[in-house]
């Protein structure tokens, strides 16, 4: 009955204090448009809600459990790039070849903390041995490895830099493709970050994104997906989901499978497959409880894993398998996780954002291994949260919000080490060239081998 409330209670806020976006569909440009754009965006971030304490507390995955079965690993593999969030459209992060975490071998100050939003996550993609992200302002960097700044492009013009901006972007064909949470789509020379076209949609993007086809998939506030021809911005498609009422800052997932479908998850608790060339509707389910059924706009999940024929992923309160073929659930366990569950050899390795971590057997969803990874840490440090995870050469390393480093064997399931590198962190680690690379909320660059 107090979830009840409480739902009702955000729900009468909102309708008081907020305002939803335009749901215009296509591209436009002029004054009037973006007088309207601006005004909502004030309204929209003037008012930004948490929703996540209402659910957390009664969904948290609390169990530990002893390793029931021997855990078998695939042999490092390494890794040669970073090109897109999620590594591949697939979403796949298996065990990648890591060389070492004992050196900082970079370590760079980039861009401003205007806003200071800690817990909102970017990219951090590398490509040919230079590093890209993004700061809160908006500013994309390219990055060597030794610390040198290449290029930096902001495309806001001056009534837009009062907001935070959050983004996403994909490299492609020497290209980096880029939405962000105010409505803009443009593309930038890899090379030079010179613009070479720039669309604005008019209603915030809130997914990351994919490239592929030359097309750009993305999700909008409105659960509108959408795709984007890479050549110019023009619209090649757009499918209508079934609206969002409250809008939160959380990025939505979209995963391709290697049979060109495209997978996507919408803020009402809805996982869609799509005809990926004309945007035709192939199946779509709710993944939400009877139990939560009436906050589908609180929803939230992990990005999309797509292995072989089986589509992994977790929402607030469960970790679910289901068949790519029809939509059909092969099995749901009661374990949420946070960024992007890693499978491995029939295991799948995942991280609640309260600080568990857990290993289940991906051919029925059974629990293998469970372990409070926080507990690692002293006890007035332990009142944090899990933000990423990624497994290197057998080891998983966890990132805290408050700046730790956490180090478990993916054999074992148990904690091994933890070490304070930040104040926090911006984005999930990457693995390129056996060297791990983190962005901290301080927009700096951390380098280790």
């Amino acid at each position: 009955m107090n979830k009840k409330k409480n739902i009702f209670f955000f729900l009468v806020l909102i309708i008081l204090t907020n305002c939803s976006f335009d749901k215009k569909t296509g591209f436009w440009d002029g004054n009037d448009e973006e007088k309207r754009q601006i005004s909502e965006l004030e309204k929209a971030q003037s008012k930004t809600i948490s929703t996540k304490s209402i659910y957390l507390s009664e969904s948290e995955y609390k169990t530990e459990k002893n390793l029931s079965q021997k855990i078998k690993l695939t042999k490092p593999q390494k890794n040669l790039a970073w090109e897109t969030y999620g590594k591949n459209n697939q979403n796949i992060v298996s065990n990648i070849h890591l060389s070492n975490i004992d050196n900082f071998f970079l370590k760079k100050k980039i861009g401003k903390n205007k806003f200071g939003l800690s817990k909102v996550t970017t990219n951090l993609l590398i490509y040919n041995n230079n590093i890209f992200v993004s700061d809160d302002t908006g500013t994309i960097y390219s990055v060597s490895q030794s610390g040198k700044i290449n290029w930096k492009k902001n495309i806001y013009k001056k009534i837009y830099k009062k907001f935070y901006k959050i983004l996403s972007f994909s490299i492609n064909k020497n290209n980096i493709f880029v939405s962000d949470n105010v409505g803009f789509i443009y593309a930038l020379n890899i090379d030079t970050g010179k613009i070479i076209w720039i669309k604005n949609h008019g209603v915030p993007l809130k997914s990351k994104m994919k490239v592929f086809d030359s097309k750009i998939f993305l999700i909008n506030q409105d659960n509108r997906v959408l795709a984007i021809n890479t050549n110019d911005g023009s619209m090649v498609w757009n499918f209508r989901s079934i609206t969002s009422f409250i809008k939160s800052q959380n990025l939505l997932s979209l995963a391709i499978s290697k049979n060109n479908d495209l997978i996507a998850s919408t803020s009402t608790g809805d996982l869609l497959k799509i005809n990926l060339k004309n945007g035709s509707l192939q199946w779509s389910l709710s993944t939400l409880k009877s139990s939560i059924i009436d906050a589908t706009d609180f929803f939230q999940s992990s990005d999309i894993v797509l292995d072989g024929e089986d589509i992994i992923f977790s929402t607030q309160s469960s970790l679910f398998s289901y068949s790519l073929i029809n939509g059909y659930m092969n099995w749901e366990t009661n374990v949420d996780a946070i960024g992007q569950p890693i499978i491995n050899n029939g295991n799948i390795f995942l991280v609640t954002e309260n600080g568990f971590f857990v290993i289940v057997d991906q051919s029925n969803g059974k629990i293998i291994s469970s372990n409070n990874i926080l507990k690692i840490l002293k006890v007035k440090k332990q009142s944090t949260s899990i933000l990423g995870f990624i497994m290197g050469s057998g080891k998983v390393y966890a990132l805290t919000h408050n700046g730790y480093l956490i180090t478990s064997s993916a054999l074992t399931g148990k904690t091994e080490s933890s070490i304070k590198i930040a104040d926090g962190f911006a984005s999930n680690p990457v693995i390129v060239n056996g060297k791990m690379f983190l962005y901290t909320n301080k927009f700096k660059i951390l380098g280790l081998n």
